[in-house]
């Protein structure tokens, strides 16, 4: 296998991490007016999602003891920045300004830099892309830490697909149904439909969304580890109906084509070579070499000429893709995590990074054939979608496959690179990341 290399200055390497429990309606510790503890338990707030994952990835990177507060201090003294990726705490839980609440995690992460960053469902990726810069710019940043937190079970679904369109155009497009997200992927989900007709219609995406939840049911963490999904339950009905009210898009989503409204946080510890040699001392056994990532934005104001293809995903894989040397990633790559937001975003995803050609990806077999790398955990649709802890989140599964910590839904085979494709918004803003075991 070539090594796939990236021109910066120093290498770097995602050295461990740690993802909690996804939460939300679905899943049976979710408490909710209904359920048996309700009044008795409280769901974890987006602080307990914070704390957890950051100081099990701490744990994880350093390779220390659940019980010795002592060297997790030490660990976290050894922490030069600090990063959250967060779309929307000031609407969801009323607390914005999370940087300094990353600081708050450790008495041992006391003023140093920490920033929140926001990018809608790429808040994850982007706060991933600037820590790699801060670790490759050489200048007193060799450990870096980055988290993804969002809780997002607050409020109503139609509240909540509020808060969610202000990852669009709002003034322009929030108008298009009281849940813009998912008709804007039904606008995409009829164009692709109508460009490349199959007689099976919105049934040819059965077979991702039953992927899905299948990988779902393996993955002790998933929203949906409970639901499971046959072919027939695919089928509409009440169970999966189609809930917009926009007619000319209604009947191109249906309930189980969505994403889901998860709570939940994800973090990973970073490092370039001089901070490596600060790990498990020098050993170099637990890291995964992070051998580019890019990131670049669509026009926010601007549809794209053609709703059948996203662009910015392309344009953006495409680069990584050059600068690291990959030149098919359908045959060189072994694990994808990609976001499918909806069943129609996998599918163009696809597209976007070269693993089918134009028109192909709703060909009958490539769920089963090509899918079987993609989104081995659940993706967004089953494992669920905390938005700012998401992009965090694929490249944790990605290091986890490399690792061989996958369990229940380990690939067979070695697993020697992975690609993760974090998406904010309708393909405005993307960050692609690729790793590769060293």
């Amino acid at each position: 296998m070539a090594l796939a290399s990236s021109p910066s200055r120093w290498r770097m390497f995602v050295a461990g991490g740690h993802t909690t429990q996804f939460l939300g309606k679905g899943h049976p510790s979710f408490i909710h007016p209904k359920h048996p503890e309700f009044g008795k338990k409280h769901n974890p707030s987006w602080r307990d999602y914070m704390q957890e994952s950051v100081v099990g990835a701490v744990k994880d990177a350093f390779g220390l003891p659940d019980d010795d507060p002592g060297a997790l201090d030490a660990a976290c003294a050894q922490v030069d920045r600090l990063y959250v990726g967060n779309f929307a705490g000031e609407l969801f839980v009323q607390q914005g300004h999370l940087g300094p609440a990353l600081v708050g995690v450790s008495k041992q992460f006391q003023y140093k830099p920490a920033m929140r960053i926001e990018g809608a469902c790429a808040s994850g990726g982007l706060a991933l892309a600037a820590a790699v810069d801060a670790l490759q710019a050489g200048q007193g940043t060799d450990i870096a830490l980055v988290a993804g937190v969002e809780v997002q079970s607050t409020v109503s679904a139609r509240e909540g697909g509020t808060f969610l369109a202000r990852a669009a155009d709002f003034d322009r497009q929030a108008k298009i149904d009281d849940f813009a997200f998912p008709c804007l992927l039904a606008r995409r989900a009829k164009a692709y439909l109508d460009k490349y007709p199959r007689a099976t219609g919105m049934a040819s995406l059965n077979p991702f969304v039953e992927k899905a939840y299948r990988n779902g049911n393996l993955n002790p963490k998933a929203h949906m580890h409970k639901v499971q999904v046959s072919s027939e339950a695919l089928n509409l009905d009440d169970k999966n109906p189609c809930f917009l009210s926009n007619d000319d898009y209604k009947s191109f989503v249906r309930m189980r084509d969505c994403s889901q409204v998860s709570d939940g946080g994800s973090c990973l510890v970073l490092c370039n070579e001089k901070g490596a040699e600060k790990l498990r001392g020098g050993v170099k056994e637990n890291l995964v070499e992070l051998c580019g990532i890019e990131y670049g934005c669509g026009n926010l104001y601007q549809d794209p000429d053609d709703l059948a293809k996203m662009d910015t995903a392309a344009a953006v894989v495409g680069r990584l893709l050059k600068r690291t040397g990959v030149l098919n990633p359908k045959e060189e790559v072994d694990v994808f995590e990609v976001h499918d937001c909806f069943s129609i975003a996998e599918v163009l995803m696809y597209e976007a990074i070269g693993l089918t050609k134009p028109g192909e990806a709703l060909a009958e077999e490539v769920a089963a054939t090509v899918g079987k790398k993609v989104n081995t955990g659940g993706g967004l649709l089953s494992f669920g979608h905390p938005v700012g802890a998401t992009g965090v989140k694929q490249v944790h599964e990605c290091y986890r496959q490399i690792r061989g910590q996958s369990g229940d839904y380990q690939l067979a085979g070695e697993v020697n690179r992975g690609l993760a494709v974090n998406m904010g918004g309708d393909d405005k803003t993307i960050v692609a990341t690729l790793l590769q075991k060293l």
